[in-house]
């Protein structure tokens, strides 16, 4: 669709939301900033309830809610970094000076390249050091934060203690448990559950309204029911019936949109991408479904094993039994939250590369 789409046009206010006990924990946090953790299933509203409570808290939202998804910075080496627009002000030189300590007791001081956590830190320290435009604060909000390694916690831990006075940090995770207990303890949690469909409903009632939308009543039903809880998901499909409909949304543009609204395409380029060989596009194309369409890891297993199931011309007979089999080597980790892209991305390099199993030396 060219058009603007409807979960930015129509970005809910703090009482817009539809889990009425989000609504009054964040609107206690307007008066009172604290840390948060909003935490949640994808698709369930987390990112847009942050951006709800910096309306509302905020008289200048634009510069004072800087959002950082975290892949940007975890997923990415440090020459993308580097030459990422928004950090590469805070990087020049990107050297720093250290102490090398010679027997005889006397220092001699060098210059060494940054690492990565060394980059991040800085980035992050500048970024929170900013004061605020208008208030007495600002929002820094780290999305999808499940993926931020032990050791990059530890540096955002401190971070956090430094710049606590004028700077509020609001973490969105779909793992909480995933983050170490200093930064858990530093936060106000804030729960975020699917929403009904009957509320998802309502929240396609009212955007259909504002857009001047005519609506068949059981289309909205049949929408909220397809999304189970993935208010981004209902809110896109929609707009998509709404143009499959040329502006009204009925039944049978509901069926016609939801029927294309998945997400078959970018699965199965990732399948076809993997049997090629080329490991590192299938990567990148688990990291897009992951981090910006919001799979969790076994969702994401769940449905590579469907659609490759659907194209048995390409995929089927001794490779697709292969696939399964390899697939029931990494559920168990997926199950216990380990690193999704890492495990997933093995999986299909073992199975491009004929590996007969998943272990350690065979990606060394």
């Amino acid at each position: 669709m060219d058009a603007p789409l409807w979960t930015e046009t129509h970005a809910p206010s703090l009482a817009e939301l539809p889990q009425a006990e989000v609504r009054e924990r964040l609107s206690r946090t307007v008066d009172e900033p604290m840390n948060l953790v909003v935490q949640g299933p994808a698709g369930v509203g987390k990112t847009a309830a942050v951006r709800a409570l910096a309306r509302e808290a905020h008289d200048d939202p634009d510069s004072d809610l800087i959002e950082i998804n975290v892949a940007d910075f975890f997923d990415r080496s440090k020459k993308e970094i580097r030459e990422d627009p928004r950090f590469s002000r805070f990087l020049q030189g990107q050297t720093e000076f250290s102490k090398q300590y010679r027997r005889g007791g006397k220092g001699n001081k060098y210059k060494r390249e940054w690492s990565k956590r060394d980059m991040i830190s800085h980035v992050m320290q500048e970024l929170s050091s900013y004061q605020p435009a208008s208030g007495a604060y600002k929002t820094v909000l780290l999305d999808n934060a499940e993926t931020i390694r032990e050791d990059f916690q530890q540096a955002l831990r401190r971070v956090m203690e430094q710049y606590h006075r004028n700077t509020q940090f609001v973490i969105t995770t779909r793992q909480p448990s995933k983050l170490i207990p200093p930064i858990r303890s530093r936060c106000f949690p804030v729960p975020v559950r699917a929403p009904t469909t009957d509320e998802i409903e309502a929240v396609l009632g009212d955007v259909a309204d504002a857009e001047g939308v005519d609506v068949e009543p059981m289309a909205l039903n049949l929408v909220a029911s397809k999304a189970d809880g993935d208010l981004r998901y209902a809110v896109l499909a929609a707009q998509h019936a709404a143009v499959e409909g040329d502006g009204e949304i009925t039944v049978e543009s509901a069926q016609a949109a939801l029927s294309e609204a998945g997400h078959d395409d970018d699965l199965k380029s990732v399948l076809d991408a993997a049997a090629a060989g080329e490991i590192r596009d299938a990567r990148k194309r688990l990291t897009t479904l992951l981090d910006d369409e919001g799979f969790g890891g076994q969702e994401l297993l769940t449905e590579l094993l469907r659609v490759a199931d659907t194209y048995p011309e390409e995929f089927g007979g001794p490779n697709l039994i292969r696939l399964h089999r390899l697939a029931g080597s990494v559920d168990l980790d997926l199950a216990e939250g380990s690193d999704g892209r890492l495990h997933l991305t093995h999986l299909l390099a073992a199975w491009a590369g004929g590996q007969s199993e998943l272990d350690g030396e065979a990606f060394a």
